[in-house]
């Protein structure tokens, strides 16, 4: 995810709590998917498109924050 800010997202990993939570709950989501649509978890697909809009919205604000960091 965002490669062009990997170095980026290190420091910010680090140095900011609210990045890193965000960064974090993005990354258990995207397993919890992958789980399901895999067939380990079984999830209705009401939660799978939930679980989906969750991450999206994440994925947008840790976006919105790499952005800031970076000007």
């Amino acid at each position: 995810m965002f490669p062009e800010y990997r170095d980026l997202i290190s420091k910010l990993k680090k140095s900011d709590l609210h990045f890193q939570k965000l960064f974090a709950e993005h990354n258990e989501l995207d397993q919890k998917i992958k789980n399901i649509e895999s067939g380990i978890e079984v999830y209705t697909s009401e939660t799978i498109e939930s679980l989906k809009k969750q991450k999206l919205k994440l994925k947008d604000q840790l976006y919105e924050i790499l952005k800031k960091a970076d000007e």
